[in-house]
């Protein structure tokens, strides 16, 4: 499995996101899993990826919020969180979408 949390350049929220999928990640008994921090610096770049505002965390290349659509645009995104709206998708949306990855409700097959 391959989680990549995917910011522009000086992202206030990017290492909060890193922390909540490394969190979610441990939670699982998958900390041997490594968050891959990657920086989107051009449009293009961000149109070659699933890149929906920054941070963007992805499990396996997909978004951890189903449904959402890459904009390619170099911006902050926003997320709808169980506590109110954030800069960075909560630790349970990021397990929730590495459950529904690996199409366990239990821990992910490793």
């Amino acid at each position: 499995m391959r989680i990549e949390v995917l910011s522009i350049d000086d992202c206030p929220n990017s290492r909060i996101a890193i922390g909540e999928a490394e969190a979610a990640l441990a939670s699982l008994g998958l900390s041997e899993i490594h968050v891959i921090e990657r920086r989107v610096t051009s449009h293009e770049e961000a149109m070659a990826t699933a890149f929906a505002g920054s941070p963007t965390v992805l499990v396996d290349g997909v978004d951890v919020i189903p449904g959402t659509v890459p904009t390619g645009s170099l911006a902050c995104r926003l997320y709808r969180t169980e506590t109110g709206t954030t800069g960075y998708p909560s630790r349970a949306q990021i397990i929730a979408a590495i459950r529904a990855h690996s199409g366990t409700r239990e821990s992910p097959v490793r």
